[in-house]
């Protein structure tokens, strides 16, 4: 049997919250539909475990990944990493830290809604301050758990992958968004970012949805389009290989 393609995927939930039961309808779902493996990580939560402790476990992860792909049947150049929210945020910032150390990267990154920026300045988060699932305050709260009150602000690329100076040499991008999200701008910026910068992205804006709504699989209609959506682009990455 041929070496299998992994997607490691990293469930959001603010950095504070999230389980590995809230993504594994999700994960499966990938599964069944692109032949990738897609284990997900439960990584270390703040406040306890304040940034850098989730980024530095889905480091590990990732690395341990490769190192075990024989032993996994797995197939070492084709593990992409992925998530949703705080996990694209962590999916990211996990890129920038690979590359800036000049270590193997992912094959991909497929960030939904992430979390990219530390600034909350952009129109959607005024727009939607009050959207279902995630308010403008929730992000902000949230976020203080993550880096510290003490740090709001004071933070590098890795906690808000933004801040990097350049995005050149990451792997190729899927971003997936949510029309009715504070989020939103951010993340199609950073898209913008990673395009002029040279990197292969698609980045597409799910209409009539909110923040959340990736990991609700037999819910929403949008949900199943996006994982669509992933699966199209993990198989084009997967033939690019071949």
């Amino acid at each position: 049997m041929s070496p299998r393609p992994m997607l490691l995927y990293l469930h959001g939930g603010g950095f504070v919250l999230g389980t590995l039961d809230g993504v594994d309808e999700v994960c499966r779902a990938i599964t069944a539909r692109s032949g990738w493996e897609v284990p997900s990580l439960e990584y270390r939560l703040a406040p306890e475990h304040p940034y850098p402790a989730a980024l530095e476990d889905s480091l590990d992860t990732f690395t341990w990944l490769r190192e075990s792909a024989g032993d996994l049947g797995i197939d070492p150049d084709l593990i992409a990493v992925g998530g949703d929210s705080a996990g694209g945020n962590l999916a990211a910032a996990l890129c920038l830290s690979l590359r800036d150390r000049g270590l193997a990267l992912p094959a991909s990154q497929v960030l939904v809604y992430p979390a990219v920026d530390d600034r909350f300045a952009r129109p959607s988060w005024t727009q939607f301050a009050d959207a279902p699932l995630l308010t403008a305050a929730d992000a902000r709260w949230l976020w203080e758990q993550y880096v510290g009150s003490e740090r709001q602000g004071d933070v590098d690329q890795y906690a808000a992958p933004m801040k990097a100076a350049s995005l050149r040499g990451l792997p190729p991008a899927l971003i997936l968004t949510a029309e009715v999200d504070p989020l939103r701008d951010d993340a199609e910026a950073y898209a913008e970012r990673l395009r002029n910068d040279g990197v292969p992205t698609t980045s597409i804006r799910h209409s009539g949805v909110f923040h959340g709504f990736f990991t609700e699989v037999g819910v929403f209609g949008k949900t199943d389009a996006a994982i669509d959506d992933v699966v199209r682009h993990l198989r084009g990455i997967a033939s690019a290989r071949h």
